[in-house]
């Protein structure tokens, strides 16, 4: 590029060669028969150049002469390249782009104006406004112009401004009297009266930014801004309304009270709203139901609406006649997916202890619309209002489900939806009639209608409780069977929609019927592995899934050699068929994981090459993190995780059968480096695999133990514990694991452990259940096996201990936990007097002791304290307590 340089006096001109060059590239770059990746070569040289981007702000701003395509893509580009260079250009080139870009704001033509915007907020977003007054002076003085281009384009930065980064108007600026915000929230204010549709719109989203913030300017307004939007409400331009109706939901999520005096008017207004002919409209005027549910007001208020409001919702929760799923309805089972139909998978680390996170929504596919929106509103009314909604809803159900023309499948589906929604709230009231539901809901699974198969689906797994719940009658029985067979026969049904709601229903029906399931494994596993080799990527995914539901509900009872025979040989010839870096080979991997743990010793046969290609997977991967080139593949630490998940499955269900595995593999040090990775959700997996192992072949831990535990220990003192909760409670469990088993050589770092552990039993606000128990067990383990180091300091965490321990409910882990709690009161019975009303609650948090020892043990306690405090002073302890407390203790001789 020649001659690009600044005057000799200083201030910078743009050369017509420059100009011409950079234009010409411009140009090219927007044609669409143009070679991108050479254009993209030259920009990139261009770049180099230090006042490259000056001209491209010239040429957005000055060059009147180019089309406003090309101007546009200079925009672009200079707001792209801002965004890596603004800070480190001289400041005289930063100055001349600020200075070229406030005039665009009243430029003639729209597309200038809002771009002008754009690049104005990514300036804002890099340095914020106290470095830049002449833009704040700029824009309030184009709003008070009374010029229309000047209003919008200052209206449309700053609403780009309030949107991305709301709190840079609400923040003291030096040098400025007030806040920003307090100069422009009343001219915003002002604009909701504008004759002009895009100006009302602006000006109206702006003020709907701060709700969450609050600044004072808008609290002492709220009267003003409440008239704005009733003024609003009705206005012609849909995109005004829809932000209307997001206001008053963001209102009744932040500030209720703001609008209670108004209440009955706002929903009467929602109500009208939720059937506005913009679909848009009535989606944001939908999400008012659920956000008022979850606000917890008073329920009254909406219960007068119901009879109106809820026959809106089920007709809205028909398909919309250009619903992108009635598209994918009509898609055939043999087609293979589209790369762009296989939705990211999120794979979850294996966690230890009660309070597993929650399952996410598996209709994350799909986007939300108004359709889902009126189901979910439907769904939490149900759950507030229970059975009074039925006198309603139900004529209507029933009018739709007999309308058996082909005309009105949409309004039938519908119907179908709407009982699966309610199925959770209205179980009270619709539990006499389930019996007829479910007969009505059977033969449904055979419609014509592709979406009537696949919602009927849905809907009987949201009965799946009650289905299993009458099997102990021959009715229910046959019932039960009915349904089954029924998604069964679905599963293999040639529609991927079908297939994957009948997949995800069988899932729900096999966690419930566990019990019911081992007669019919043969016919289970015919149709399962029949739909193995029938679907394509996507929902092989969802019979992976039924599969190893499957196997959780069963467990040992799959592990008979003609059950195998149907399930394994197309499990390991795709286990064959996929690579070491196949992300289809996730699901296979989370599948095995719970056949390992159904089968026990049964997955013997299988366990070698299992074992193996998961140490292989995560050596390659460790591999690629450092050199991708050498790995051969791109780091994904998901493969890491699945394959530590699996070996702890293998561990879990081989038992010390994985001895002869590990002791030939160098999974030792790879597992420490696994438990010292970056990545919080490898490192939960590798300490539930260290857990794991030290239950089964504490023995191949030992060389490396001492590192184990010290790793482990940090897990627990880190600042950021909240965040890495389920680290931190996987290390913790692996501790006590550990603790039973090596016993006295956990004496080096004993005393660390304990002092990360009795923080979190002294803070328990805020973190959750698992950890506060798996806290409680370790540290009773750790005081088993060393009573005599931590007796000693007893006195600083035994009130806050036998809390925890109190909620634990009965089982192996805390008889361990108990067992260290007598043996630390026989070494030191002074240092627990103190606590001994603590001590007796936790005791009487038994229902029963099954251990026979931990019975004598705790007795030996009981009664040694009886004799130490004579003088009355036992039965004053013994008078603290509550009477049901005291009850308890007398199994225990005291």
């Amino acid at each position: 590029m020649a001659n690009i340089n600044s005057n000799a006096n200083g201030s910078w001109q743009a050369q017509e060669e420059g100009f011409t060059e950079i234009c010409g590239l411009l140009e090219q770059q927007i044609s669409p028969t143009s070679d991108k990746s050479k254009i993209w070569q030259q920009l990139q040289h261009y770049s180099q150049f230090p006042d490259f981007n000056n001209y491209l702000a010239f040429i957005f701003a000055r060059a009147q002469g180019k089309s406003v395509d090309v101007r546009q893509a200079a925009g672009l580009l200079l707001k792209n390249n801002l965004r890596t260079t603004f800070n480190t250009m001289p400041s005289a080139n930063q100055q001349y782009i600020k200075t070229e870009l406030l005039p665009c704001l009243g430029a003639a033509d729209r597309h200038i104006r809002s771009t002008a915007g754009t690049i104005i907020t990514v300036l804002v977003q890099i340095g914020g406004v106290a470095g830049w007054p002449e833009l704040l002076h700029a824009l309030v003085k184009c709003l008070d112009s009374n010029d229309l281009n000047h209003m919008d384009g200052a209206m449309d930065a700053l609403s780009k401004i309030c949107e991305d980064i709301p709190q840079v108007l609400d923040s003291d600026i030096a040098g400025l009297s007030e806040r920003p915000i307090n100069v422009f929230l009343p001219r915003f204010l002002q604009l909701f009266q504008s004759s002009s549709a895009s100006l009302r719109k602006l000006s109206l989203n702006s003020v709907n930014q701060y709700i969450m913030l609050m600044p004072t300017v808008l609290y002492v307004s709220m009267d003003k801004y409440l008239q704005g939007l009733f003024v609003l409400a009705n206005d012609p331009a849909p995109e005004v309304r829809k932000l209307v109706c997001s206001a008053f939901v963001q209102l009744i999520d932040v500030r209720p009270d703001f609008l209670e005096p108004h209440l009955r008017n706002v929903i009467e207004y929602m109500l009208q709203v939720n059937k506005d002919r913009d679909d848009e409209v009535a989606l944001e005027a939908c999400e008012f139901w659920s956000a008022y549910c979850d606000a917890q007001l008073p329920p009254d208020n909406l219960r007068d609406f119901l009879p109106r409001l809820l026959p809106v919702l089920l007709s809205n929760m028909a398909y919309a006649d250009d619903d992108e799923s009635l598209v994918d309805a009509e898609e055939d089972g043999s087609l293979p997916d589209r790369e762009q139909d296989l939705k990211p998978r999120f794979h979850a680390s294996r966690f230890h202890g009660s309070e597993d996170g929650e399952d996410d929504d598996d209709d994350t596919v799909n986007s939300w619309n108004l359709r889902k929106c009126s189901a979910a509103a439907l769904d939490i009314l149900s759950n507030v209002f229970g059975d009074e909604i039925l006198p309603t809803l139900m004529p209507i159900i029933q009018s739709n489900l007999g309308n058996t023309d082909d005309g009105a499948w949409k309004e039938r589906e519908a119907a179908v939806l709407a009982i699966g929604a309610i199925a959770e709230g209205c179980i009270t009231g619709l539990y006499p009639h389930l019996s007829e539901i479910v007969a009505f809901l059977i033969p449904l699974l055979d419609d014509k209608f592709p979406l009537i198969r696949s919602i009927s689906c849905w809907t009987l797994s949201r009965f799946s409780k009650y289905i299993v719940h009458g099997t102990s009658q021959q009715e229910g029985r046959e019932k039960f069977s009915k349904v089954l067979m029924g998604l069964l026969r679905r599963i293999l049904d040639d529609n991927k929609r079908v297939q994957e709601a009948a997949c995800s229903a069988f899932a729900t029906l096999e966690e419930e019927a566990a019990e019911e399931l081992p007669p019919l494994l043969d016919i289970i596993l015919q149709h399962l592995m029949c739909a193995f080799a029938k679907y394509q990527r996507r929902n092989l995914r969802i019979v992976y899934d039924a599969i190893g539901t499957l196997a959780d509900a069963v467990g040992r009872e799959l592990n008979q050699p003609k059950y195998l025979e149907i399930l394994m040989p197309p499990l390991i010839a795709k286990w064959q068929q996929l690579s070491n870096s196949d992300k289809d080979i996730f699901p296979l991997l989370e599948c095995f994981t719970s056949i390992a743990q159904a089968l026990g010793s049964g997955f013997s046969q299988f366990a070698h090459p299992v074992f193996q290609r998961c140490i292989n997977i995560i050596q390659t991967q460790q591999l690629a993190k450092v050199d991708p080139v050498s790995a051969g593949v791109q780091y994904d630490k998901e493969f890491i995780v699945c394959s530590l998940d699996l070996l702890s499955g293998l561990a879990e269900g081989l038992g010390s059968g994985i001895e002869s595995l590990v002791s030939q593999s160098n999974l030792r040090d790879l597992l420490l480096q696994c438990c010292m990775d970056d990545a919080a959700d490898v490192r939960q997996s590798a300490f539930a695999l260290l857990g794991d192992l030290a239950r089964v072949c504490p023995i191949h831990l030992h060389s490396r133990l001492s590192e184990y535990l010290d790793i482990a220990a940090k897990q627990l003192s880190t600042p950021n514990l909240k965040e890495n909760v389920s680290v931190a409670n996987n290390a913790c469990w692996a501790i006590g694991e550990l603790a039973i088993k090596v016993q006295k050589d956990m004496a080096s770092i004993v005393m660390t452990v304990i002092t990360c552990l009795v923080p979190i039993l002294q803070h328990v606000e805020g973190l959750n259940k698992s950890l506060i128990e798996n806290s409680a067990i370790t540290l009773g383990r750790l005081a088993w096996v060393c009573p005599e180091l931590v007796s000693p300091h007893m006195g600083h965490f035994m009130q806050h201990w036998c809390i925890a321990l109190s909620v634990i409910r009965d089982d192996v882990e805390k008889e361990d936990a108990f067992h260290g709690l007598c043996a630390m009161v026989k070494t030191n019975p002074s240092g627990a007097l103190s606590s001994l009303v603590y001590i007796c609650q936790a005791i009487a948090s038994w229902h029963e002791i099954r251990s026979e020892d931990l019975h004598n043990e705790v007795c030996q306690v009981l009664q040694g304290y009886k004799q130490m405090l004579n003088n009355g002073a036992w039965e004053q302890c013994m008078s603290n307590l509550e009477p049901h407390v005291k009850e308890k203790l007398a199994k225990y001789g005291v």
